[in-house]
């Protein structure tokens, strides 16, 4: 049974990321690497959970390329970057990978059970439908915003419980902006790539002015 890999240029994109990740983060680049780490595997294992249902709705994808790493890492990245100019872009750094986090649990869990219904009209559509939610679709997000919460209080120093909580929460948003963006992207503005391109920054926005 094949498992969700990266294509080689989809591999050879992440790693590029995480060295420009590690050259401009110094003491705490293996914090900031070790963040990407535990959104990769924990984004993986989410991914093969329920596998047998997700490929009986289509949804399993088995393959990802450098634009879903480019959608995903694009914001993480330039933020680590400009960490190295001003230490407050930890939080942006912190809050991109929770919102990304976040919305990986939504939609990987989400399309497991309970019924999805499109924003604003609330009218029940097919699993997997972008700008759609459910009940167990957002319980699921704020459960990717508590993990990147719990990393970042064990991988990064002075960060506390509580910020642990509020990084949490701003997971959940970003997962919720990238449910509203996904709306325009049913109308044909944008595509999956722009809207997580979207949620990243959101997270990242939501970081810096809450923490910074």
């Amino acid at each position: 049974m094949k498992i969700l890999t990266l294509n080689p240029i989809g591999l050879g994109a992440a790693i590029a990321f995480a060295l420009l990740i590690g050259a401009f983060t110094g003491a705490l680049a293996p914090s900031f690497i070790g963040l990407i780490l535990v959104f990769l595997v924990t984004g993986w294992l989410v991914t093969r959970y329920g596998y047998e249902r997700k490929r009986e709705l289509t949804l399993y994808e088995y393959e990802r390329g450098w634009e879903n790493v480019l959608a995903n890492g694009v914001v993480p990245a330039a933020c680590a970057v400009l960490y190295y100019y001003d230490q407050r872009f930890l939080w942006a750094y912190i809050g991109s990978v929770a919102a990304i986090m976040a919305d990986k649990f939504a939609s990987e869990i989400g399309v497991l059970g309970g019924k999805p219904y499109m924003l604003p009209s609330f009218k029940q559509v097919k699993f997997g439908t972008s700008g759609a939610v459910s009940v167990l679709g957002t319980l699921a997000s704020w459960d990717g915003g508590i993990v990147i919460g719990a990393a970042s209080f064990l991988l990064f120093p002075g960060i506390t419980f509580w910020d642990a909580l509020v990084i949490s929460a701003i997971g959940m948003a970003g997962s919720f902006i990238d449910t509203i963006v996904g709306i325009w992207e049913m109308k044909g503005l944008g595509n999956k790539a722009t809207t997580n391109f979207v949620c990243a920054l959101s997270g990242a926005i939501l970081g810096y002015f809450l923490f910074a």
